[in-house]
């Protein structure tokens, strides 16, 4: 491989390992080789780790093979999804990241990070492997092949030292923001709550056809369940925030239609994955944001929704362009039904009561749930 350069030698990698979506954000170190990712594999570009995380795993669930490109810092910010989602579930995911903090380090704030990586994935027993030298790049295809044979988180610890002698072509110019006009007309109103979460998902079971459900954690999972269980509902049961994000990566590989039933403390926890949504733009998903105003799974304490903000302006301003309001079984089953019809993504903002059905436990475990759900997805 002397013959290439330390980044066409990753993409050469990714290209032998089949990989079909890179979720990407970015590192002054590595600055020659994303768009090299960007030119020879489909990428999302990231706002927020967690939310990669997320949409791997849909992607993963709905038959594809992500990776995900970052730098060392952001594998703080996705911690508590890899090991309640990934390790959860056995979701593979290969993580490639570019170490700072460590090798010729000019950034303080890159140093205790960088320094206490190793050990904070072993306390994880997430696997990684250490890349110092453009020599041992071979080793990317053995954490990519190992993610994926053994359904797990594998990191790629890279070094900056392996890119410093690089004769790869340097980034592309900036480009300049895009001119564009920005408007915004929403006349809406919230209206007293007059039916349950419990009422709003049987009202959306009931017009359901061969649609992927994907559910948000706790007693909405628990509701959907005991409401209508079939093989193409995704439960799940840790991971606070990444629902959408889930989705979104379904939606993304994935032709028929796709719904999360999330919720207001769920949106507001990880808002920027309505941007996402907006910018990659599938038009096979539908957000149905069950808004009772409180995290309804923890004892119902108030969130924003309750009394100031709109949920249905939060995603237009995110960028989603087909939303609507609800409050009754029939609204919400218009709604759906129309933008079912639509080319572009939607959110459904459901306004219900904040009381929780006493319902049982799912009786499925998180790697049953997966596995059931895949080979429903993947058989058709």
């Amino acid at each position: 491989m002397d013959s290439i350069s330390p980044e066409e030698h990753v993409v050469e990698l990714l290209k032998v390992q089949g990989i079909d979506l890179a979720a990407t954000l970015p590192c002054d170190r590595m600055k020659r080789l994303l768009p090299l990712i960007e030119t020879n594999v489909k990428t999302v570009q990231l706002t927020r780790e967690e939310n990669g995380v997320g949409i791997c795993a849909g992607h993963y669930l709905g038959g594809g093979r992500p990776v995900m490109v970052i730098q060392s810092t952001g594998l703080g910010n996705m911690f508590n999804a890899l090991l309640s989602l990934n390790a959860t579930y056995n979701i593979p995911l290969p993580i490639i990241v570019s170490w700072r903090g460590v090798y010729k380090e000019s950034i303080p704030a890159q140093v205790p990070l960088g320094l206490a990586l190793p050990g904070m994935l072993e306390a994880a027993n997430i696997k990684y492997t250490i890349i110092d030298t453009p020599s041992r790049l071979g080793l990317l295809e053995h954490v990519i092949s190992d993610a994926f044979d053994h359904q797990r988180a594998h990191v790629a610890l890279i070094q900056p030292s392996v890119w410093e002698t690089s004769c790869c072509a340097p980034p592309p110019s900036p480009k300049m923001i895009m001119p564009r006009a920005c408007r915004l007309e929403l006349d809406t109103y919230i209206h007293s709550p007059t039916i349950s979460r419990y009422q709003a998902i049987r009202s959306l079971v009931s017009v359901l056809d061969d649609e992927i459900v994907v559910s948000n954690i706790g007693i909405p999972s628990k509701e959907l369940y005991h409401i209508g269980d079939r093989s193409l509902n995704f439960y799940m049961l840790g991971s606070m925030g990444v629902a959408s994000a889930i989705g979104l990566g379904l939606a993304m590989v994935q032709h028929r239609h796709v719904i999360v039933i999330d919720g207001d403390g769920s949106l507001l926890m990880n808002p920027n994955v309505l941007t996402q949504i907006a910018v990659q733009s599938p038009p096979n998903l539908i957000v149905v944001a069950v808004n009772n105003g409180a995290y309804g799974s923890t004892g119902n304490q108030e969130t924003a929704a309750c009394r100031s903000l709109d949920m249905e302006l939060m995603a237009r301003g995110h960028g989603i362009q087909f939303t609507a309001k609800t409050h009754t079984e029939t609204e919400l089953q218009d709604a759906y039904l129309t933008f079912k019809e639509k080319s572009s993504p939607s959110l459904i903002d459901v306004v219900v009561k904040p009381v929780n059905e006493l319902v049982p436990d799912i009786s499925l475990g998180p790697v049953e749930i997966k596995e059931r759900f895949m080979n429903a997805v993947l058989r058709s």
